[in-house]
């Protein structure tokens, strides 16, 4: 298929609620992720390593540092073969996208003027590699009118997720959002490839329908299907993760220190070589150990099983263990860190200490101030002195 003939959605507007405080101050999509990148940098990347050439990015809730994001990766594409990448918000004069198929059927002229006849609709805030065009070929061969990339989790998280049966030739045969007693495993992935045509038929319906909640798991696939439309789920094998709360965020850039997750796989690049962080690190003479370190970053004290992102400065006689430390982060003499997430341009004070009390992981937002006075303060399972929410 000729590149302009498909194109790609990322929805990025969501609040990321679940993620609080990390997501306070800035959209869930532009969370920091393993040293160097953001979250979005996944579906943005997976569409350029796809020979995707036309991408939306459909924004929202504190959209401002995510564009300025976005905005730095399109301008710094090749002149040769670049992407056009546009950043789209909602109506000004209205209330803002109402849901997930809301949001695409906001910007139908703007996919007619594509001349798609494919559309590609992602979400901007899963941790995963993927070659779309080995999906566009499944969808092809099927003569699918839908194609949905499904993935198999432990049958104790399938209620997180839209579910679905199948038949012998992966034709879907009934889904659920989010159901309470599973019948499957067989789990959504956020990835979703229409025949625009057909799509665009059900935004419309979707759109003058007053009883429904505009969500494509809740509302426009389950309307598909009972209208006899050709779903098909494409499996998908490899790793993906959903960073919805604190503690999946955590396990996944610890993901990258155990080699769960490889982000420098030569045959589908995550990011240029100039934006890859650091490989996993280990030394005696510089009190690192098991940790990643992106390039830019200062260290004068202890590092174990981390991630410190670039820009941030580790004090003499600091300890960090277990954490991960996000972009700007300047972290004081003799600080202690410990099962925490630090989010970025914040500031911890000479002697502070963050950890928890109750084995879940700390999260301290960004642009914050956490100094040691005697006071202690409980929040997110942490443990950590007289916390002062201030813009530094």
């Amino acid at each position: 298929m000729e590149p302009n003939q498909w194109m790609a959605m990322i929805l990025a507007g969501g609040k990321g609620t679940r993620l609080s405080p990390l997501t306070d101050k800035l959209a869930k999509p532009a969370v920091p992720f393993g040293g160097n990148y953001r979250i979005i940098d996944f579906s943005l990347y997976n569409c350029l390593n796809s020979d995707i050439r036309s991408i939306g990015v459909l924004t929202q809730y504190k959209a401002e540092s995510l564009e300025d994001h976005v905005t730095r990766l399109r301008d710094g594409q090749p002149a040769e073969g670049a992407a056009n990448i546009d950043l789209l918000r909602a109506a000004d004069n209205g209330p803002g996208y109402l849901g997930t198929t809301d949001a695409i059927y906001q910007h139908i002229q703007y996919i007619d003027e594509q001349g798609s006849e494919h559309v590609l609709v992602l979400s901007g805030d899963h941790i995963y590699q993927m070659d779309y065009r080995e999906m566009l070929d499944f969808h092809l061969a099927n003569q699918a009118d839908a194609t949905i990339s499904v993935k198999e989790v432990p049958w104790q998280e399938a209620p997180r997720f839209g579910i679905m049966n199948t038949d012998g030739q992966h034709r879907i045969t009934d889904f659920a959002e989010k159901p309470d007693k599973p019948v499957s495993n067989l789990a959504s992935m956020g990835v979703y490839l229409f025949r625009w045509s057909y799509l665009r038929k059900f935004l419309l319906a979707d759109a003058n329908n007053p009883l429904s909640s505009h969500d494509f798991g809740k509302d426009l696939i389950p309307a598909m299907l009972q209208q006899g439309g050709k779903l098909f789920a494409c499996p998908f094998a490899h790793y993906w993760r959903d960073v919805g709360t604190v503690q999946s965020l955590w396990e996944a850039n610890n993901d990258l220190l155990t080699g769960k997750l490889t982000l420098n796989d030569e045959q589908l690049p995550l990011a240029p070589d100039h934006a890859r962080p650091a490989g996993a690190a280990s030394s005696l003479l510089s009190n690192i150990y098991h940790s990643l370190l992106a390039k830019y970053c200062t260290n004068y004290g202890k590092i174990i099983r981390s991630i410190i992102s670039d820009g941030v400065h580790v004090g003499k006689g600091a300890e960090i263990k277990d954490s991960i430390i996000m972009p700007n982060v300047r972290i004081g003499k003799n600080a202690t860190i410990s099962r925490a997430i630090i989010g970025e341009g914040s500031f911890i004070e000479d002697g502070a200490v963050i950890g928890s009390n109750s084995g879940e992981i700390a999260a301290i937002g960004s642009h914050e101030i956490v100094s040691a006075r005697p006071a202690f303060n409980y929040k997110f399972g942490a443990v950590y002195f007289d916390k002062k929410v201030d813009m530094i």
